[in-house]
């Protein structure tokens, strides 16, 4: 099963594509300068210690492209408010860069910088505290119609501060997760939840669900949800426009990477499909 622990925001070239009834065309796109994609998700698994974390590093490429282009010879580091620095170090040409000593704590600020070409790239988050997922419930009579299976979990919302959450679900079938992004304007305090609706029948009995939660920042929260909105609720589609994230170059303002700098805190559960 595949387990994406962060969304990996790599954002293509916008497209057009024409088709007819006898015929199919592939369109000569235009093609732009390849743009720097940051995909740094600092993600602690609850019960764990957090000290292994990966931040990726690619370009975009054109939208036939099959494969993903890796950025090599990174100089990837992430430091804490204390002038504490984490060295993340790349697998070999993998675009991959691997932090084993890395140390989680809850609403400490860390900031990340990324050299790479001659260029300074940096970004400063606070890590989120995120609920634990208390229950998940399925019902095989959802959907519009009741006719689909609904799968359910819980979390119990802290009433005494605003929060937002990235939720996520995942099975075989997926071509890619699932995610949502919400707040607690109207919950405050109680008891929440995420849900997801096999709308095509894909589900059978002993197939595995896998669900997660992370507690993010109002600010990642108003970058994903422009993100979600634009790439049609699936952020590994292709969205009408590039979304800025929080990564700045400190280098030359112009030359943006793509990408957002976020810290949380994650609990996840697998369900099995009764």
């Amino acid at each position: 099963m595949k387990k994406s622990i962060y969304t990996s925001i790599n954002l293509f070239v916008a497209f057009l594509m024409l088709t007819s009834c006898e015929d199919s065309i592939d369109l000569d796109l235009d093609t732009t300068k390849p743009r720097l994609v940051i995909d740094a998700g600092i993600a602690w698994e609850k019960g764990t210690d957090g000290a292994q974390q990966t931040i990726k590093i690619s370009t975009t490429t054109d939208y036939y492209a099959t494969e993903i282009p890796p950025v090599s010879n990174a100089t990837v580091s992430v430091t804490n408010s204390e002038g504490i620095e984490f060295q993340f170090v790349e697998s070999q040409g993998t675009g991959e860069y691997v932090c084993t000593d890395f140390i989680p704590e809850i609403n400490e600020t860390y900031e990340l910088m990324v050299l790479v070409d001659g260029q300074t790239y940096t970004a400063s988050e606070q890590l989120v505290a995120t609920p634990e997922i208390t229950h998940i419930v399925q019902n095989d009579e959802g959907g519009f119609f009741g006719e689909n299976i609904e799968i359910k979990f819980y979390y119990q919302d802290n009433g005494e501060e605003d929060n937002f959450y990235l939720s996520e679900f995942n099975a075989d079938f997926l071509s890619f997760p699932e995610h949502n992004a919400t707040n607690d304007d109207l919950t405050q305090g109680n008891e929440m939840f995420e849900s997801f609706i096999d709308e095509d029948d894909d589900l059978e009995t002993g197939d595995e669900i896998y669900v997660s939660l992370r507690g993010m920042s109002e600010q990642f929260y108003n970058y994903m949800t422009i993100l979600l909105e634009n790439s049609g609720g699936n952020p590994f589609n292709t969205p009408s426009a590039n979304v800025r994230g929080n990564i700045i170059n400190q280098t030359d303002e112009g030359n943006y990477a793509l990408g957002y700098f976020r810290l949380s805190e994650m609990d996840s559960a697998i369900h099995i499909v009764e």
